[in-house]
């Protein structure tokens, strides 16, 4: 927890853990946002629109749901008549579709969560929405970062009540 001037723990915002995070828009092909994924290692990724605001997040479920040709999540049946060589590069074959060509109908709500939030909204959040990533705005919504659930747990469990670093008890 962070401590004020005068000695006092005051409690952690979703501000305080927030990190810098990369975003893609509408307009973005779904390889790119697939390769900014892996190559930031991040659980999700956020889209925002042209005042960068955040329009949704999409779960690293839902972006490799953006890659998976339609007609193979429709009929699991079809992914066995795919060889094995080629199995493994059925992203590649996306060219140039976008992240908005594959936004699920109707658009998700954004999972967004404001700077001054306590982490236990923040964790409401993402167990209500199932997404391991939450964009943090200001009062204006414009995004200010992103927690991850690894971020999330980790603040909580280093910066927990107790006074032996978040671990309890030393034996």
């Amino acid at each position: 927890m962070p401590v004020t001037t005068n000695g006092r723990k005051t409690p952690m915002q979703a501000g305080d853990i927030a990190q810098n995070v990369p975003t893609v828009t509408a307009d973005d092909v779904v390889s790119r946002a697939v390769r900014l994924m892996a190559v930031r290692r991040l659980p999700g990724l956020v889209v925002v629109d042209a005042k960068g605001r955040p329009s949704f997040v999409l779960p690293g479920t839902q972006v490799l749901r953006l890659a998976v040709p339609d007609a193979f999540q429709e009929d699991p049946a079809l992914t066995r008549t795919i060889d094995e060589e080629h199995a493994d590069q059925f992203w590649m074959e996306l060219g140039e579709r976008t992240v908005g060509d594959c936004i699920p109908k109707p658009v998700p709500k954004p999972v967004t969560v404001r700077s001054d939030a306590t982490l236990l909204e923040v964790a409401a959040l993402m167990a209500r929405a199932h997404s391991p990533l939450v964009a943090v705005v200001d009062s204006h919504g414009r995004l200010t970062g992103g927690i991850t659930l690894e971020r999330l747990i980790t603040s909580l469990a280093v910066f927990g009540p107790d006074d032996n670093g978040g671990f309890g008890a030393s034996r």
